[in-house]
């Protein structure tokens, strides 16, 4: 649950995380969604309601037969659908963003939301086997934080499709999807190199350059390769945006520290792959989910 309160934090964190401040978090969120849909509700009902005054107006104009019965008349309904007006308009401020707010600054509980596509690359080595509980409550944790995308992926390290019917595919975002996608996890068993550059250079590969608004959760524990900077070099010129120059995904790193220390070649890659790619970089304490060992804000550039 630790990673709810890291990804809306805006500096570097150490120390003990509150439980009972993160299920605030997702009491919040459950209570925004719920705000939300009353105010949909309303705004409907409103509009509704100003919709057939409109239609009175016209109707009593043209058919009303006494002229000062009918100027009060009208002016009754149009005070009525103006007060209506104003209670819609009030509704939907509430639900805007603030004036001038960017995509980086529509968040939920104060956590980014903005990705409308999720992949999830995840170690499926033996060492992130033996913790394999604490890491599918983990990926369910962010899902949670995402209520609703417009799809999402979930591939091992190596680049193995979780669900293979949906290679190369988004799988569709509903709950009964959700459920299926974390009770086959439980079973898998992909083999591992504990290495993320095969998986992360597929996913760049495969659905950056057609999807706007992506983020990719790298879960691992161990980095395996030879070489930093080649990574590095890859992943930059494969997410790159040639319009803008900038990257095209948000690339956030979840290490799971498996020994005493921080989680050492794992977090070195990912907190420079996070830093160049718009994302952060989260390692978890060893064991328990509330400690935070550390994490690195974005590079907004």
């Amino acid at each position: 649950m630790v990673l709810l309160v890291l990804l809306s934090n805006t500096g570097v964190v150490g120390g003990a995380a509150d439980a009972g401040a993160v299920a605030g978090l997702l009491e919040n969120l459950s209570a925004e969604k719920k705000r939300r849909a009353v105010n949909e509700r309303q705004r409907s009902r409103l509009a509704e309601q100003t919709r057939a005054l409109e239609a009175e107006i016209r109707n009593t104009a043209a058919s009303h037969p006494d002229p000062a019965a009918l100027q009060q008349r009208l002016g009754e309904l149009r005070a009525k659908a103006g007060q209506l007006r104003s209670q819609a308009g009030a509704a939907a401020r509430q639900d805007a963003p603030a004036q001038g707010a960017t995509d980086e600054d529509i968040k939920v509980g104060g956590i980014p939301v903005d990705s409308d596509h999720i992949i999830f690359i995840v170690d499926t080595s033996g060492s992130m086997q033996s913790i394999w509980p604490r890491v599918i409550d983990e990926l369910e944790n962010v899902l949670d934080i995402h209520p609703q995308v417009k799809g999402f992926q979930i591939m091992n390290d190596n680049g193995a499709y979780l669900i293979k019917s949906y290679a190369g595919k988004w799988i569709p975002d509903t709950p009964g999807r959700r459920k299926a996608v974390l009770s086959a996890m439980r079973s898998w068993r992909g083999f591992s190199n504990s290495s993320p550059v095969e998986g992360l250079q597929k996913a760049l590969k495969t659905y950056a350059k057609r999807t706007a608004k992506l983020a990719i959760y790298i879960f691992g524990d161990d980095y395996s390769g030879s070489s930093y900077d080649s990574v590095l070099d890859t992943v930059s010129e494969l997410n790159r945006d040639r319009r803008t120059g900038r990257p095209r995904a948000r690339i956030h790193g979840i290490g799971f520290q498996q020994q005493s220390g921080v989680a050492g070649r794992f977090a070195t890659l990912m907190r420079e792959v996070a830093r160049r790619n718009r994302g952060a970089f989260i390692a978890l304490g060893l064991k328990q989910r509330s400690t935070i060992v550390e994490a690195s804000r974005p590079n907004r550039n």
